[in-house]
């Protein structure tokens, strides 16, 4: 395959062959996951995904997702943890290696889910109802999403006014802590920031 997108494209391909590479039954234990028809199974943000021995990922109606999805889903097989949520939450700085990425988790999640959903509140809370997440009494809106296994993800809303203008934040599940390594946390937030937008 010729790589025409080298920011999408040479990720995946590099974790596509360390996937086909990888002890399999390790991961399975590693993730509580049993492999069907040579595929795992995986859910990510309410949509179920077969994920097979030689990396090829397709939803359930044979269709593949974007690279970035692809890419983070095999990242999660080959690196992730099942570790159960406590119950409490963390704002991405106050977890390791937070402050490090704190300029383009910025960029790419609060001020993206700030101008995207805090100057449409109303599309942002029909969106998320759809997607069946569940309210959180913070913010002007605020909800509650599965990202995958029991890592889970609040995303809170303000709209702006003359004086302020839109902002968000994003709180983690604590075991997010341990889970997911920082650029992955990241990129947790955009694909949940995509999938919203996705719905409205």
């Amino acid at each position: 395959m010729e790589i025409q997108n080298n920011k999408e494209e040479v990720p995946f391909s590099y974790y596509a062959e360390l996937y086909s590479k990888a002890d399999k039954l390790e991961i399975a234990g590693r993730l509580g996951i049993l492999a069907e028809n040579g595929a795992f199974s995986v859910t990510l943000m309410g949509k179920t995904y077969a994920v097979t021995e030689t990396a090829e990922i397709t939803d359930g109606q044979g269709i593949a997702p974007a690279l970035p999805v692809q890419t983070f889903l095999l990242r999660y097989l080959l690196e992730g943890k099942s570790i159960p949520a406590l119950g409490n939450w963390k704002t991405f700085r106050e977890m390791p290696w937070g402050e490090l990425y704190m300029k383009p988790y910025t960029g790419r999640v609060l001020t993206r889910a700030a101008f995207t959903f805090g100057t449409r509140v109303d599309a942002f809370c029909r969106a998320a109802e759809k997607m069946g997440a569940a309210t959180v009494n913070h913010g002007d809106a605020g909800y509650e999403f599965t990202l995958i296994d029991d890592y889970r993800i609040r995303l809170l809303v303000w709209a702006g006014d003359e004086e302020f203008p839109p902002s968000a934040q994003v709180l983690y599940s604590d075991n997010f802590e341990e889970g997911f390594a920082p650029e992955d946390r990241v990129v947790a937030g955009d694909i949940l920031i995509t999938a919203i937008k996705a719905n409205m």
